[in-house]
């Protein structure tokens, strides 16, 4: 049995005490840096209690050594003094969603028990510290939502026991660096919001065990590396707002079969839609907005996405301009989860299939705007409860205006203008008391209902005659009226 010295018990404990004095310092240095704090979550940062007892502190019971720095949520204004860099047995730092402003402090680099550093939604600018490569068990980096400038350093590339990088929402530039493939315990990936230059890394693909990948918003250009693809724990997606270009491999659900989200908008993507991706019954979300994707929805596939929630296809050359180009809807009445459904502005004909009302009466979002499709409004368009954006516009539909869509009490929005519609503007739809901008202009409306609550009207453009209707008069919240 090993027993220490009286002398070697002084020196421990003379160790420990000078340890400890230094911490208290370094957290007085930074209440020193705070400007405003307006819940005084530092109010007890002083002498009459010892500082293991402060607000937001945890010390290690048998050392009295901070070990975790929690002060998130505080409404805190301030800066970080380099003697942060003094705490040197922290293993947790969590300052975020407060306001915290100047650079983060090269002195970072001395904290090298430091497991996770959490400092996002904040105000902090400059650099990344080359010195937070020294920080060698960090399993998360998370400065998310700040200023910070310039590239990632290349000194990061030290810090391989990372499971959670978060860099996103900040002003960065450059390239994505090959390295970040050599991260093997990466489960998140988020680099988006920035403005990275340059192509995907192939290396990437050796992140065996990521689960979000998201490269959104920033100035990538070139094709996703089929090596990303094979990354079968992804379950998050997204590279939307890119110049990405190239075509979705046909079996990108097989290779990706915990998919739940797929982001790719708003880039320059062709081909056809993999039918295998319309046949995951773990996607939640499909969004594949502003592309040029040709080519019909693979209809029998589209009933396997049971926990679909939304499906954009906006903006594409989806369609064929055929009858049967909306057919494929009598399969999403599966999708019982589904909340949003765009296929604007695409090509898609014909008229709207009966079984339209057997989709999702989860239904918040419904938008066909800006097709070639013909007929009429289905009349069980009122069991759509939930809706509050319904847009038809741009269109070559005909008839009447179906009382049932007095029904939607939770309407916002209504965009039925420029097609053919007939008659009566629908007195139902006075019974709409959320609607804020009704759009009808264009077609052919011969009279006017009773008409709320509403901040824009516009049915200009129709046969509309006899006077303007008093009703109007009640709608104190009118901004906008154009009755040409």
């Amino acid at each position: 049995m090993s027993m220490s010295t009286p002398l070697e018990s002084a020196t421990l404990s003379s160790g420990n005490t000078f340890g400890s004095e230094t911490d208290r310092l370094a957290l007085l240095d930074l209440k020193k840096r705070i400007t405003r704090d307006p819940f005084h979550v530092l109010g007890s940062w002083n002498d009459s209690i010892h500082f293991c007892n402060w607000v937001g502190v945890t010390c290690n019971p048998s050392t009295k050594r901070v070990l975790i720095l929690k002060l998130n949520s505080h409404k805190l204004v301030g800066s970080l003094p380099p003697s942060i860099g003094n705490l040197t047995h922290l293993t947790g730092i969590n300052l975020r969603n407060n306001s915290f402003h100047g650079e983060i402090p090269q002195e970072m680099g001395r904290l090298q028990s430091l497991q996770a550093l959490n400092l996002s939604q904040n105000s902090l600018g400059g650099k990344i510290p080359t010195n937070i490569s020294h920080c060698t068990q960090l399993r998360v980096l998370n400065l998310y939502s700040n200023h910070i400038i310039g590239s990632i350093p290349n000194q990061l590339s030290s810090l391989l026991n990372l499971n959670i990088l978060w860099i996103d929402i900040n002003s960065l530039t450059g390239a994505i660096p090959a390295w970040i493939g050599n991260f093997s315990s990466l489960h998140e990936l988020f680099l988006s919001r920035n403005n990275f230059q340059g192509s995907i890394p192939n290396e990437l693909g050796r992140l065996t065990s990521l689960e979000v990948f998201s490269l959104a918003a920033n100035n990538l250009y070139g094709i996703i590396p089929s090596s990303i693809y094979n990354i079968s724990s992804i379950k998050n997606f997204s590279v939307a707002v890119n110049q990405l270009h190239g075509e979705l491999p046909q079996n990108l659900s097989i290779n990706l079969p915990n998919l739940e989200t797929f982001h790719c908008g708003v880039n320059k993507f062709t081909g056809t839609v993999p039918a295998s991706l319309l046949n995951s019954s773990r996607i939640q979300i499909l969004d594949f907005p502003y592309n040029g994707f040709t080519g019909t929805l693979p209809a029998e596939n589209l009933g396997s996405l049971r926990s679909l929630v939304s499906l954009n296809f906006g903006e594409n050359s989806l369609g064929n301009r055929k009858t049967d180009d909306l057919n494929f809807l009598s399969f999403l009445a599966n999708c019982t989860s589904l909340e949003m459904l765009d296929l604007s502005t695409n090509q898609f004909g014909g008229e709207f299939p009966r079984s339209i009302a057997n989709l999702s009466t989860q239904l918040k979002y419904l938008y066909f705007g800006a097709n070639l499709i013909h007929g009429s409004i289905p009349d069980d368009i009122g069991k759509f409860v939930n809706l509050t954006v319904l847009g038809l516009d741009f269109n070559r539909l005909t008839g009447t205006v179906p009382d049932g869509i007095g029904k939607l009490q939770k309407l916002v929005g209504l965009y039925l203008n420029d097609n053919k519609f007939s008659g009566p503007i629908a007195s139902s739809l006075g019974n709409l008391t959320s609607l804020t901008q009704l759009y009808m202009f264009n077609n052919r409306f011969e009279g006017m209902g009773d008409l709320v609550k509403l901040v824009e009207l516009d049915v200009s453009g129709n046969k509309l005659s006899g006077e303007i209707p008093t009703t109007l008069g009640s709608c104190i919240m009118l901004a906008r009226l154009y009755l040409e």
